[in-house]
């Protein structure tokens, strides 16, 4: 079966189990973060309160952390969450927003690496690569690393970690080290709002929850981004800019099903 078989049976499973995602996620993107994953047909938990995490996370089938807006509070939630979701062999998603921008940012990465055991860990190439100690370049959030040598360098840091890295970009690439995944899904317009990254990370998060298959469930989560941006893009006309597109975003993974899926997706295992 190809990959992107595999992820139309993962889109399905998702449609059909409805996951229940507990997300500790920053406070800029929760609001998009939780409606992307009812879009998609998963449902949503948003708690970093640390006396009920661990809670959250014995009802919930992922955990997704994102270090979005960094705090002392919510960093001792993210790693009560994660280390319950590891004693009940939960999957967990890491989105290690910025690292690389500072040595507090880089310090947190560092211990979240150490303390909890993740499945996924997806970042744009800027991270990935600051991850893996290699000297790159950051501003702020946003990436700025060469993309050459990505699929080495995503590789590498899978394997190091014994996790699928997903790596997106204008090329998305998902591996766990030995198999690798391209997706050529995908607009440059989805840099024009906020958040789209951690959203991507909330569908991430949603397609482990669903299924076992956590190569087949990355992927499918970040080709579902890719693909709605390209397809709700061209729907735009005259004046609409990137708020008509936001909407349409959002509208585009609620309807996205297996055909479209199968015609439009363009993914590859290399």
């Amino acid at each position: 079966m190809d990959i992107l078989e595999k992820c139309v049976i993962s889109l399905e499973q998702v449609k059909k189990n409805r996951p229940l995602v507990h997300n500790i996620t920053n406070y800029v993107t929760v609001n998009d973060c939780a409606n992307m994953i009812l879009a998609i047909g998963g449902s949503p938990i948003m708690a970093d309160e640390a006396q009920e995490v661990e809670d959250m996370v014995s009802i919930a089938s992922s955990l997704v952390i994102n270090m979005g807006t960094l705090n002392e509070r919510t960093v001792a939630s993210m790693i009560k969450a994660g280390k319950k979701a590891n004693e009940l062999r939960k999957p967990v998603i890491f989105d290690p927003v910025g690292v690389g921008a500072g040595p507090y940012r880089n310090r947190i990465a560092e211990r979240l690496l150490q303390e909890i055991e993740f499945t996924v860990i997806r970042g744009n190439m800027s991270e990935i690569k600051s991850l893996s100690g290699l000297a790159v370049q950051t501003k702020g959030v946003d990436s700025v690393a060469d993309e050459a040598g990505g699929v080495e360098a995503a590789m590498g840091f899978a394997a190091k970690m014994s996790c699928i890295a997903a790596v997106t970009g204008k090329t998305d690439i998902i591996t766990d080290g030995k198999e690798v995944c391209l997706i050529e899904n995908g607009h440059p317009i989805l840099t024009g709002i906020t958040g789209t990254g951690c959203m991507t990370t909330a569908l991430v998060g949603t397609f482990c929850g669903a299924e076992n298959d956590y190569l087949a469930a990355a992927s499918a989560g970040i080709l579902s981004m890719g693909l709605a941006g390209e397809i709700a893009q061209k729907t735009l006309c005259g004046n609409e800019g990137i708020g008509t597109f936001r909407i349409r975003l959002f509208d585009t993974v609620y309807n996205l099903n297996a055909e479209t899926m199968r015609k439009e997706g363009r993914i590859k295992s290399v």
